[in-house]
């Protein structure tokens, strides 16, 4: 076992010195002006992170070899934990931590079970502001390197951008897939800009301990009623969804964290919910192979850490009925041997519907690791899923070797990443705290998040050339519709910030709710109105559209998540759509509105009945 009396002794000043000159290397790669020039290769294995200085080479196989079956069995698992911090959470998280894991505090619970890995999530209590998370981050390092064979914990999260994020202001709120996609569309296929802020991003989750993101989703959606990849999809075109996911796994890990591509085989066709149902592909293999497979292809191409499964049943791909990330044809057979991955295997996660509903929650993760899968993430019932796994290599079931493939795997990404290094880890975390100063959030990475978010706003309607509006008239305007809460729960609401950013650029906007806006309309010079995943058939949203159209008022529709919105409501003066409803969109969508910026974005999806893949207007 580690002396960890000894580790403690490399808590030094210029331990800590070198974290914050890590994170503002980061930075500094984030924001670089050309985005595809030349980056450190993090695609190929190593033990050191962009920025730093060679660490003293770490064996992962010397490392494994020294681990007990629990402390092997324990990096299997990637667990929630309930806090803010890593040993004073809140008496509430106290309570929950204790119903969950029998532990009072995240630091136990890594202790306890040896763990490989944390993620964070906001209903989770972990992400109330960047520089806590850094201070969690450094205290959950320290309780692994104090605790069994003193691995270091990969920290993930869920900060896809645009649709999903768990960590909001003051962090960098960069556009997400689908805007990305239409970004590129309208420049010609250039994918410099998603390589941009991938690297932004990522320079910021490496300032805050976290060296992996559940992003780029590789999915390819084709199919608009998706209930859950929609926008969180770059767009319908395999080729062009591939070219943006290997810049996206090679901007992330030139910032010194790993990508995800996920969800494989592909859940861009589903009309089922993972989350709250098991989802039935019905693609042939053929089709599989045209549509699905490119961009999983390309994410390996391009040397992508981790792939994540999918809680979907793939019967062209394996006729059993087993969800994908139980089957091995699909993990083994097609990822691993088709496709040549050689990285990190790592199941969505295990307390969704998608993957409980055929076997129990004893038999799951025992079942994802016969597959091929590395990585056992968010189990329902933790202490169960460790000590079923350790009962099957008891039996026999499963053979230690099995087991000791899959960690070694997982330290052989933990070094790539940097996290042996003793000043990634050993970092106090208040000192962890000022290195997200430097890192996160900072002007350079704001404005190239607004540069970013102008170029993809696209302006799909425009009949009488209602737009762009000229703000020296000073027209006055009204703003209403659909104000969804927002993915960081830190931005919005919606039509109070496109009312705010049309008044700063010399609009008069007003933002009333849906109720009053019908009769305030008449006398303004447009009625802007946000719509949200509008159904089929007759709805709210439908309502208030065409009453508002009835006023005699030019509408000027503005789709803020799902572009398909338009070809489910009446037609408008102007129609435009943002792909996401956080402010960094919004604000450009009001500059393209005032003329302020001229509209790029192209669609990376058909509207049935309405637009084409690739449609979209420009000012004359």
């Amino acid at each position: 076992m580690p002396n960890h009396a000894s580790r403690r002794t490399l808590l030094t000043v210029a331990a800590v010195a070198a974290v914050t000159a890590a994170g503002a290397a980061s930075a500094a790669v984030g924001t670089a002006r050309d985005p595809d020039g030349p980056v450190p290769d993090d695609s190929r294995p190593g033990d050191r992170a962009p920025g730093r200085s060679p660490a003293p080479r770490v064996r992962p196989r010397e490392t494994m070899e020294r681990m007990s079956l629990a402390e092997l069995v324990g990096q299997l698992f990637v667990s929630r934990a309930y806090g803010h911090a890593a040993t004073e959470p809140d008496s509430e998280d106290v309570a929950l931590n204790q119903k969950a894991f029998g532990v009072r505090t995240p630091a136990e619970l890594v202790a306890r079970y040896h763990l490989g890995g944390i993620v964070y999530f906001g209903w989770a209590h972990n992400t109330r502001s960047p520089r806590q998370v850094a201070e969690l981050s450094a205290g959950l390092q320290r309780a692994a390197a104090d605790s069994g064979a003193g691995v270091p914990l990969l920290l993930s999260i869920d900060q896809e951008h645009g649709a999903v994020a768990r960590v909001g202001r003051p962090a960098t709120l960069l556009p997400g897939a689908m805007a990305l996609g239409a970004l590129a569309l309208g420049t010609a296929g250039s994918t410099a800009e998603a390589r941009r802020a991938a690297r932004i991003a990522g320079s910021e989750l490496a300032a805050m301990g976290i060296r992996h993101n559940y992003a780029p989703v590789a999915d390819v959606n084709v199919d608009p009623a998706n209930p859950v990849i929609g926008v969180r999809s770059f767009g319908a075109d395999p080729q062009a969804v591939a070219a943006l996911v290997a810049a996206q796994v090679r901007g992330y890990q030139g910032a010194g964290v790993a990508a995800t591509a996920k969800h494989f085989p592909g859940h861009g066709d589903t009309g089922t919910d993972s989350h709250v149902g098991l989802p039935l592909m019905t693609h042939t293999r053929a089709r599989w192979e045209e549509l699905d497979e490119p961009p999983f292809r390309a994410a390996v191409e391009a040397g992508v850490d981790v792939v994540m499964t999918a809680h979907i049943v793939f019967p062209a791909l394996d006729p059993s009925g087993d969800p994908a990330t139980l089957s091995r044809p699909i993990v083994t057979g097609i990822l691993r041997e088709r496709l040549g991955f050689r990285g990190v295997v790592v199941t969505d996660a295990l307390d969704m519907a998608g993957v409980r509903q055929k076997y129990g929650d004893d038999r799951v993760p025992v079942l994802a690791l016969k597959a091929g899968c590395d990585q056992l993430l968010n189990p329902p019932d933790l202490g169960l899923a460790v000590r079923s796994v350790l009962a099957a290599v008891e039996s026999g079931e499963l053979t230690r070797a099995r087991i000791e493939e899959s960690v070694l795997r997982i330290l052989e990404l933990k070094a790539r990443r940097g996290l042996f290094d003793a000043a990634a880890r050993a970092v106090e975390p208040a000192r962890a705290a000022d290195a997200v100063d430097a890192a996160v959030g900072i002007p350079a990475h704001l404005a190239a998040a607004g540069e970013i978010a102008d170029r993809t706003t696209t302006l799909l309607a425009n009949p009488v050339g209602l737009l762009p509006l000229d703000p020296a008239d000073r027209p006055l305007l009204l703003v209403t519709g659909t104000d969804p809460v927002s993915p960081t729960g830190t931005t919005g609401p919606p039509t109070a910030v496109l009312a705010r950013e049309l008044s700063a650029l010399g609009c008069r906007a007003t933002a009333l709710p849906p109720a009053r806006a019908v009769a305030a309309a008449p006398g303004n010079a447009a009625v802007l109105v946000c719509t949200y995943n509008v159904p089929e058939g007759e709805s709210p949203q439908r309502e208030l559209v065409t009453e508002l159209l009835a006023t005699g008022v030019p509408v000027v529709l503005v789709a803020i998540r799902n572009p398909y919105d338009p070809a489910r409501l009446p037609a408008c003066a102007a129609e435009l759509a943002t792909y996401t409803w956080t402010d960094v969109e919004l604000r450009a969508a009001a500059r393209v509105v005032t003329g302020t910026v001229r509209p790029v974005g192209r669609l990376p999806v058909p509207v049935p009945g309405r637009y084409p893949l690739g449609h979209g207007l420009a000012y004359g």
